[in-house]
This record gives C-alpha cells, structure tokens and sequence, in this order.
C-alpha cells in the first residue's frame, strides 16, 4: 500500500520534474492542502529554500519556447503566471535581441528548398504571425531570409 505524500514531499516532486510559477503550483497543491495557511507555509518554505524561483521559471519558460515562437505569445505566456512586472521587462528586452534571427531560423527550418512565390509569401507570413512574431518584423524576415536563400 502506498504512502500518503505530505504536501512539501507532493511540492519537491512537481518541482524536480520542472520550473513552476507561484500560482501554477497554487493550483497543483491546492487540491492537496488541508488549509490555507498550510500551502503558504510550504510555498513560503520553498520560497525562503530556493526551490521556488519567479526568475528560474521565466528562463526556463523563454528558453522552452524561443525556438517555436515569436516574442508576443512568449510574453503572453509569461503574463499568464502572475510574474513581477520587472522580470517581465528583463524578459522582453532579452528577446527582442534576438527575434529577427529566430524567425529567419525559423523560415528556414520550414521553407528552406521552396521557389519563392506570392503564395509562400502568404505562406511564410502566416507561418510567423500565427508564432507570435510582430508584423514588421515578419516582414523583414521574410524580405532577408529570400536575400539570404535565392539571390536574383
């Protein structure tokens, strides 16, 4: 017969798989919790032991979707967990540096032997904009990646 996990056991479990938010793990142990105030003890616990970091799982999150998608719907996700308003702006200004070169990383993955037409234009700008990426920005991409691909 299996034990019962205390709550800082069920906790330690969720967080050897992965980096979690705040309110992500609210949400995973609350089901578990006998009350209130013993959640936040154990989020406090965990908090004050380092096991539960706001900025290790804002890295852990950008760096699981960098290479898909574009930096509004990274941003997007980042909001959706409640994260200090300044560890968004540290998060933004570190994307951003690199968008251009990921979206043409990107076209290339996927478009990399086609003849470059009107339709692989629309193609590739949906492609983008539905990852998250800017308009101008797709754009550029688009415009240096057939620079880069099929000089004429």
């Amino acid at each position: 017969m299996r034990q019962k996990l205390s709550l800082k056991a069920r906790a330690l479990r969720y967080l050897t798989l992965r980096e979690y938010s705040r309110p992500e793990l609210i949400r995973k142990l609350g089901p578990y919790a006998e009350s209130e105030d013993e959640l936040e003890s154990v989020l406090s616990w965990l908090l004050k032991c380092g096991y539960l970091s706001d900025q290790r799982f804002a890295d852990s999150l950008v760096h699981r979707m960098q290479n898909r998608y574009g930096n509004q719907r990274i941003l997007y996700e980042l909001t959706q967990h409640d994260l200090d308003p300044d560890l968004l702006a540290e998060c933004r200004t570190s994307l951003s540096e690199s968008e251009s070169e990921r979206a043409i990383y990107l076209l290339q993955r996927k478009f990399a032997s086609q003849e470059v037409t009107p339709e692989l234009k629309a193609k590739m700008y949906r492609f983008l904009a539905q990852r998250g990426f800017s308009s101008n920005l797709v754009q550029r991409a688009i415009k240096n990646w057939i620079a880069e691909n099929h000089p004429e």
